[in-house]
């Protein structure tokens, strides 16, 4: 059987919601060991146990959506998705991941052991969720064929910056996601742009909820937290390449690990993530036959599809292109999609 290659897409916040619930024990039984020590290290801190949150009888988005929750049930649903992946049917070239996708690629890719992965994790969503400073909203700017609407992006940025020149106003870029803009900044930002940009879908602009200020300069405080409690010590040499929220390469053997620890710790933090940049580079460097989406959930596949015929890989440049390529030969493969799992895991 002739291997496929594959690039690695983890995902971060925002994954693991009521369809979710119980997806450690649904797909991943055979790693109680590596999820009891997860759990162990949750009991040192004083916080409940992640087979504990994920084995709830019922979600609860005000419990289960926190970061100190959130983020831990992501990062081991993912991680246990990755040593899922049938390594008879596909030889993985690279890793990347949306915002704290980031930590959970530096633990697929050996730059942060398992452990080392759950503690930089858990961690950061814990000060996340003790800090929640300010807050995300989401507002698209391409058509219902994932085809980009004139002047929408500009118009986007130009009241971001509008609003950020008001007193006691702050908003910016947080990610670039594909076909999304996802924004942040404090609640008077916030609600500016709420009240004041077209409504659409009778959805957008979306707010998320238990979300602070990801990726912008609302988050130093959070940095510096976490520059303090994680040793750079943590982090080793990647084990296979590593994209990051600039679409910057960290190769196997070539990568600074304080330089890793530094940006992972810092630019990350607080500066916007540009995801669209990363799966850009991700097909123009490695030009896989797939891209693997981890689980939980699969939100994230359109953002990674959006972003893909941004950079117009295999020539697809709308959504109604991209369906035909994917319906004759799957060029993207959600984990957290029944249908596609099947494909991954063999």
């Amino acid at each position: 059987m002739t291997k496929q290659t594959a690039v690695v897409v983890a995902p971060g916040r925002g994954t693991y919601n009521k369809a979710e619930l119980g997806y450690l024990t649904r797909h991943h039984a055979d790693k109680a060991e590596l999820f009891a020590q997860f759990d162990a290290f949750r009991t040192q801190t004083g916080q409940e146990a992640v087979t504990a949150l994920d084995g709830a009888e019922r979600f609860s988005g005000a419990k289960h959506t926190r970061g100190d929750h959130a983020s831990p049930l992501i990062y081991a649903a993912a991680l246990a998705d990755y040593q899922a992946i049938d390594r008879d049917k596909f030889d993985v070239l690279a890793v990347t991941g949306n915002s704290m996708g980031w930590y959970i690629a530096l633990a697929c890719g050996g730059a942060l052991s398992p452990m080392g992965g759950f503690e930089v994790v858990n961690t950061m969503g814990t000060l996340m969720q003790e800090n929640l400073i300010g807050g995300q909203i989401i507002y698209p700017f391409m058509d219902d064929n994932w085809v980009g609407i004139p002047g929408r992006r500009a118009e986007v940025f130009a009241k971001c910056a509008e609003i950020s020149t008001r007193a006691d106003h702050v908003l910016g870029l947080s990610i670039d996601l594909g076909g999304m803009l996802v924004l942040a900044g404090n609640e008077a930002g916030l609600v500016a742009f709420e009240r004041e940009m077209p409504r659409l879908e009778d959805r957008f602009p979306m707010r998320l909820p238990n979300h602070a200020g990801f990726h912008t300069h609302l988050q130093k405080p959070v940095a510096e937290q976490g520059r303090a409690r994680l040793d750079a010590g943590l982090f080793g040499q990647p084990e296979m390449p590593l994209i990051d929220g600039r679409g910057a390469i960290w190769a196997p053997g070539a990568a600074n690990k304080h330089a890793l620890w530094d940006y992972t710790l810092g630019h990350q933090v607080y500066e916007p993530y540009d995801f669209t940049a990363a799966l850009r580079v991700a097909a123009r460097e490695f030009m896989p036959d797939v891209f693997i989406v981890l689980g939980p959930g699969g939100t994230l596949g359109g953002a990674v599809a959006q972003s893909l015929l941004m950079a117009n890989w295999r020539g697809m440049s709308n959504k109604t292109g991209f369906q035909a390529e994917q319906a004759q030969t799957p060029r993207l493969l959600s984990m957290g999609r029944e249908d596609q799992r099947a494909l991954v895991t063999g």
